[in-house]
């Protein structure tokens, strides 16, 4: 225990209880933590009204639980060709998300789809 003192002290133990006693303190020290989940949610350019405003609401409720919330357009085909489309429909769930939601990473191109990253947080808890 104490090395420096003359002449040294040490504390005789069970090593068991100890070994025990520490990984107590590590699975107490893990129910702290919190980890961020990250959600997906996915779309693709030539979606109906109805199915946006379902996946939508899910993105809302999604980062209003806490969650970061990954949104990807896909696109398929002849679709490659409208990009443009994707990244409208990006930046439209990214403003009807302003008040629940920050972006984390503004859309950026990947392959064959747009991705961007959502975070908690937006106008509502910044008032």
């Amino acid at each position: 225990m104490a090395g420096n003192t003359n002449p040294p002290v040490c504390r005789i133990m069970d090593y068991g209880k100890f070994q025990y006693e520490e990984k107590k303190k590590k699975r107490e020290q893990r129910k702290k933590s919190h980890t961020t989940k990250l959600k997906e949610i996915q779309f693709h350019p030539n979606i109906d009204e109805h199915d946006y405003q379902t996946k939508l609401n899910h993105i809302i409720d999604f980062l209003e639980k806490g969650f970061k919330v990954k949104v990807a357009v896909f696109f398929r085909g002849r679709e490659m060709a409208h990009r443009g489309i994707g990244r409208d429909l990006l930046n439209r769930v990214i403003e009807e998300t302003r008040h629940v939601a920050n972006v984390d990473a503004p859309p950026r191109s990947a392959g064959r789809n747009i991705i961007t990253h959502l975070a908690p947080g937006g106008e509502a808890k910044k008032k």
